[in-house]
């Protein structure tokens, strides 16, 4: 009789010490990494008490407050929201972005990187041309791509070269450009209007990414396109930077929201953000809105960190502007040695190196928050001064 399944003859599994590892290079190209002072080691679970934190996206200081939510709220959605898991909390909260932002309907995202990845390659197709700031974001670089669209990567902040290639794409099926209002890395922004004034003689459609400028610039918040007088075709932002929870958010009209909701992937195969959070950010958002006392402690501690640091010699990015300070150092090697001397010193700014910004530019990314008191950034300063000793 044939033997039966139990009785079938069994190979036993290799080890990884006996057999040969799949994944060997992977240690050959960490060392690679280590030599050349690009290897990233997960930081502490979180900042040591007393500790002073230089590096966050925090901005106006809402990350270490509460989240409570009503009675009866799910903890999590359940499933996508085209499935099971749309829930009053996702709506609420779009409500409460469209309406701050003065736009017609918001699109809830699971992360600022969903968001852009989802939307250029929900909204750009093969035989459009994209026209993207060459400092753009990872997530707008990755949703160019994944559009199969042809893209046309510009000098950072150049508006003629951002003609130039809108002149070159009048045979495409579509134009689009897309840029940062307040670019995360640099901290310096794109002449918006002319941007704007370009995409309409161009029929061009303008998506701006204003996840750092929210909350803290223009009327009530409302960002730098607000400031400037411009209505972007698409607005994306986040909850996880002046909000200070988790998700992102898409903006603009109804029928954009309509084909996001039916085309972005990543919103489409994506559980729902939590209802937890969703409610909050209704919260978040009214409490930004209204927060014109904290977008000034958040100027003032930006302006003296600014000046202190320029009086002790330290080689800001010119141009820069707002809450990020950029301090470019010669070598990946140089801004890991000045963030473990600050760290010393009790100051907490991680090195920020290839491939985040371009080879060469290695930096220390210095940001300030309204959470900062006039000590603290006496402290920290005091702090810069020791570590550059």
């Amino acid at each position: 009789m044939p033997a039966s399944v139990d009785e079938a003859p069994r190979t036993p599994l290799l080890t990884q010490a006996e057999g040969l590892n799949a994944l060997r290079h992977l240690a050959d190209e960490l060392a690679e990494l280590r030599r050349a002072g690009l290897l990233r080691a997960p930081p502490a679970a979180a900042a040591p008490a007393g500790m002073l934190v230089l590096c966050s996206n925090d901005y106006l200081g809402y990350a270490g407050l509460p989240c409570s939510a009503g009675d009866g709220v799910s903890s999590g959605a359940g499933a996508s929201r085209l499935v099971s898991g749309n829930h009053e909390a996702h709506l609420m909260a779009e409500g409460a972005i469209a309406a701050w932002l003065e736009m017609e309907a918001a699109l809830l995202f699971s992360s600022g990187y969903a968001a852009n990845v989802g939307t250029l390659a929900a909204l750009a197709r093969p035989g459009d041309v994209i026209v993207s700031d060459a400092l753009n974001h990872a997530s707008i670089i990755d949703g160019c791509r994944l559009s199969g669209a042809a893209v046309e990567v510009v000098r950072h902040l150049d508006l003629e070269a951002a003609e130039r290639a809108l002149v070159r794409a009048q045979s495409a099926r579509r134009r689009w450009v897309v840029t940062e209002s307040l670019f995360s890395m640099d901290g310096d922004t794109p002449d918006l209007r002319r941007l704007r004034e370009l995409c309409d003689r161009h029929d061009a459609a303008l998506m701006v990414d204003e996840a750092h400028a929210l909350g803290i610039c223009g009327p009530r918040g409302t960002g730098l396109c607000a400031e400037s007088g411009v209505r972007p075709d698409v607005l994306v932002g986040t909850l996880g930077k002046s909000l200070g929870l988790h998700g992102a958010f898409v903006a603009g009209s109804a029928t954009l929201r309509t084909y996001l909701w039916n085309r972005a992937r990543s919103f489409v195969f994506s559980t729902g953000i939590s209802p937890v959070v969703a409610l909050a950010a209704v919260d978040r958002v009214r409490r930004a809105a209204a927060d014109d006392a904290g977008r000034a402690r958040l100027a003032m501690a930006t302006g003296r960190l600014r000046s202190g640091l320029r009086a002790l010699g330290a080689p800001l990015l010119p141009g820069s502007s707002g809450p990020i300070l950029p301090w470019i150092l010669e070598s990946a090697g140089a801004a890991v040695e000045m963030s473990q001397r600050l760290a010393r010193e009790g100051v907490l700014v991680q090195a920020i190196r290839p491939p985040t910004v371009p080879t060469g530019t290695s930096r220390l990314r210095i940001t300030a928050s309204a959470s900062l008191s006039e000590t603290d950034v006496e402290r920290a300063l005091a702090g810069f001064r020791e570590a550059m000793r």
